[in-house]
């Protein structure tokens, strides 16, 4: 059996980030990774995170990678993530067990107490993380859209009060979207709880990623404040992707985020998209709820897993 060795990517090679990128989308196709995305995240990563990108080889083909981190802006210190991938035509050969020690042995170092990582919903990838101690807890789905095939719901008229821009209308003052991001993100379903305090970085790691679609991205304003939101993602060519859809807490229950949403996806057919993707967690019944009424369909399912160390 060829030896498998694993290494930190270099995200200054073209050849590391562009294998990287290819590996997370054999694994995961509703997942955008681009070159410079995987670039980007590894050169703007906050350094309290502790990122690292790692790169399994076999024979010097790449076969795997790893995102390695500490949740920096958790209340709870000492919460790592480890999302392994291994490319489905090279399994088998130690390359996930290689990722895995090599990812808790970096996290150890670094303070952490316990380990999140996100599993594909497939029995021997479950089985995989209960070998190594790891123990499942929430999951999520992957949902898929064809934007080609059209069926998008009508448009509909906007309440009184109620009006419509983009995300490129707030380039000169982010920082309302930011606020409105950061209140949506506290009361987010997961295992570790965030918190945005930061503005600056949240500019650099999130308002200029360069997978960010500020044109595509929707913002409804009541009154004239963001009320709401749905930040696109997109890779540039055909795919797009819900990076996150949120309501202030004041104005749920209004129907807003939907706007938002239909607003962004008929835009992002309109541009040439198409496949849309976006992510849901299996216990959050109202944006299922939403994601069904556009028409997504279930493409794939990780389970969150989580281990103890020491």
């Amino acid at each position: 059996m060829t030896e498998v060795l694993v290494r930190a990517l270099r995200p200054a090679d073209p050849a590391d980030t562009t294998a990287f990128a290819a590996i997370r989308r054999a694994c995961l196709p509703a997942m955008l990774a681009t070159s410079a995305s995987v670039a980007f995240d590894a050169e703007h990563a906050h350094p309290d995170a502790h990122y690292l990108q790692l790169l399994a080889e076999s024979g010097g083909e790449p076969v795997g990678t790893a995102q390695v981190g500490i949740a920096y802006d958790s209340p709870e210190p000492g919460q790592g993530f480890a999302n392994v991938y291994v490319h489905p035509e090279h399994r088998g050969r130690g390359a996930g067990s290689l990722l895995v020690r090599t990812a808790e042995e970096h996290l150890a170092g670094k303070g952490a107490t316990a380990v999140y990582s996100w599993v594909l919903d497939a029995p021997r990838n479950l089985a995989f993380a209960a070998r190594r101690g790891y123990r499942a807890s929430r999951s999520a789905h992957f949902l898929r859209l064809d934007l080609a095939a059209g069926g998008l719901p009508p448009r509909q008229p906007l309440p009184a009060g109620v009006e419509l821009r983009t995300g490129a209308d707030f380039a000169a003052d982010p920082r309302p979207l930011f606020a409105l991001d950061a209140e949506t993100v506290a009361d987010e379903p997961g295992d570790v709880a965030a918190e945005f305090t930061d503005y600056e970085h949240w500019l650099a790691e999130t308002w200029q990623h360069p997978l960010v679609d500020r044109e595509l991205t929707t913002v409804v304003l009541v009154e004239g404040r963001p009320a709401a939101f749905t930040l696109a993602r997109t890779d540039g060519a055909s795919r797009y992707v819900s990076g996150m859809t949120g309501t202030a807490r004041a104005h749920r229950g209004r129907g807003l985020a939907k706007l938002a949403k239909n607003d962004s996806l008929h835009r992002a057919r309109a541009a040439g998209r198409t496949a849309a993707f976006t992510g849901n967690d299996a216990g959050n019944g109202p944006m299922l709820a939403i994601n069904k009424w556009f028409g997504y369909e279930i493409c794939d399912t990780e389970v969150r897993h989580v281990r103890t160390l020491g």
